[in-house]
């Protein structure tokens, strides 16, 4: 078989998954250096935020950082949304991240968030917020 062959007819699918893969760990590191991580759990600085909302806004917005360099980046994100979805985040915060409003948002991944989140069709946790546009 000629190499233009074997580039029209090889398995990619590992080679996919390892692109994406490190796409997500670059934004990550990139949510790192710009919304950071807090302080270390048992020092004074995360004692003193515990009673506070500042980690779960902390965590969010890391998550959005994230999900905006993906999607800049022309990936489709579908995980991060998940994350966020499980942390509480509505559609509009996510639509206002991804630059589209919340019914755009909802639409584009609200029904797969939804099938990862619900499974079995029983219900979405309590956590997710009940905030679907329709």
């Amino acid at each position: 078989m000629n190499p233009i062959d074997t580039a029209y007819t090889c398995a990619i699918e590992v080679g996919v998954r390892g692109v994406a893969d490190a796409a997500a760990h670059a934004a990550g590191a990139y949510a790192d250096e710009i919304i950071g991580t807090g302080p270390l759990p048992g020092t004074p600085e995360w004692e003193a935020e515990q009673s506070t909302d500042l980690p779960m806004q902390r965590a969010i917005a890391w998550q959005l950082v994230s999900l905006r360099v993906q999607l800049g980046a022309g990936l489709d994100g579908i995980e991060t949304i998940v994350m966020l979805r499980t942390m509480g985040a509505t559609w509009a915060v996510i639509g206002r991240a991804a630059g589209m409003s919340r019914q755009a948002a909802h639409e584009r991944w609200g029904r797969r968030s939804a099938a990862v989140l619900d499974p079995y069709g029983s219900g979405l946790p309590t956590i997710v917020p009940d905030d679907d546009p329709s």
